[in-house]
């Protein structure tokens, strides 16, 4: 008995492992593709997307804690790649994990579903695993850089916004997005796949040309987020609002389009304020979307019940049993059925 224990605690041990690797890994190439936007504010480099955060809190919520290895050992390595580590490291490394296990256990106990089918699963991740668990990672890394002499005081709170709006954009864009492409409403059942396709070409063609006119004609995005919310519900808006902040995020680095002739604080005030509004469109206006449908299928399958009480009731035969009824009656209370 003590060997099987030994084996099954081996085998557990084994997969937290793999499984912490593989979150490391895609942590470091999160982090890799998030840099290639960055912006300086106030002399710190600071990216208006930071994938990572989504990353790990999206490996949280489908994995669970354990992985939290992972995330550090993946913030160590995107560390690493730009500057030589050091005791420093060790703050940031800590506040990068220490937010994203934050932002699972506010979920976890707020009752968060991982479909986000509820009004209230998406008002959590923006407030809770976004807004408020971001602030730990944000108040840390800007307060090391004040701490080091390398930032100004007066200039905290300029920085301290971009770094904390930069985390909350990763949640906020990346989480559902893999949350929804590990769920059953993720493996690729699209049965308006035409409309899908029209929609994805719109959007490839589009896209560019409003984020990199001149005129500044931004707003045309939310026209399509929505067409995506309203038909695709949460991974079509997603997927629409990632693309769109892609893009303004790219037009933003090269002082391009609707970002030209603007200052560097100017540049990410702007960018921030339409990725912001774009991700809170897309996921609160999916939600909205799928709680409806999932109650207008309840009301649905009520009915049917309902009407075929009636028809038995109208024959004069007793009324069928609920689904799942003669089941537990057939069980004893103790939960075994009788041989």
């Amino acid at each position: 008995m003590a060997d099987v224990l030994d084996t099954r605690q081996y085998r557990s041990s084994t997969e937290a492992a793999l499984m912490s690797l593989a979150v490391a890994v895609c942590y470091y190439a999160a982090g890799r593709l998030g840099l290639m936007g960055r912006l300086v504010v106030e002399g710190v480099v600071v990216t208006p997307i930071w994938p990572p955060t989504g990353v790990a809190v999206a490996a949280l919520l489908l994995l669970g804690a354990r992985v939290w290895p992972g995330i550090a050992l993946g913030s160590f390595l995107v560390i690493a790649s730009l500057t030589t580590p050091g005791p420093t490291t060790v703050v940031t490394v800590v506040s990068n994990t220490v937010a994203p296990l934050c932002a699972f256990l506010l979920l976890r106990r707020a009752g968060f579903r991982h479909d986000m089918a509820r009004l209230r699963d998406g008002l959590s991740l923006v407030f809770l695993g976004g807004c408020g668990a971001m602030m730990i990672s944000a108040t840390a890394g800007v307060g090391l850089q004040v701490a080091k002499s390398s930032l100004d005081k007066s200039e905290f709170w300029p920085v301290w916004l971009a770094w904390w709006v930069g985390d909350t954009m990763g949640v906020l864009l990346v989480a559902p997005l893999l949350l929804v492409l590990a769920g059953p409403a993720g493996r690729f059942r699209v049965r308006r796949w035409k409309e899908a396709a029209f929609l994805g070409l719109t959007t490839l063609i589009l896209m560019p040309m409003i984020v990199l006119s001149p005129m500044s004609m931004l707003f045309l995005v939310f026209p399509l987020l929505i067409w995506a919310a309203l038909r695709f519900q949460l991974a079509g808006s997603m997927l629409c609002a990632l693309f769109a902040s892609v893009f303004a995020t790219f037009a933003a680095t090269s002082g391009r389009g609707a970002f030209l002739h603007l200052t560097d604080v100017e540049i990410m005030a702007k960018l921030q304020a339409f990725n912001g509004s774009a991700a809170l469109t897309a996921l609160l206006l999916a939600s909205v979307i799928t709680e409806q449908r999932a109650t207008r299928r309840s009301v649905r399958r009520a009915c049917q019940e309902l009407a075929e009480v009636l028809e038995h009731l109208a024959a004069g035969e007793p009324p069928p049993d609920p689904p799942g009824t003669a089941e537990s009656r057939a069980a004893p209370r103790g939960g075994h059925r009788n041989p």
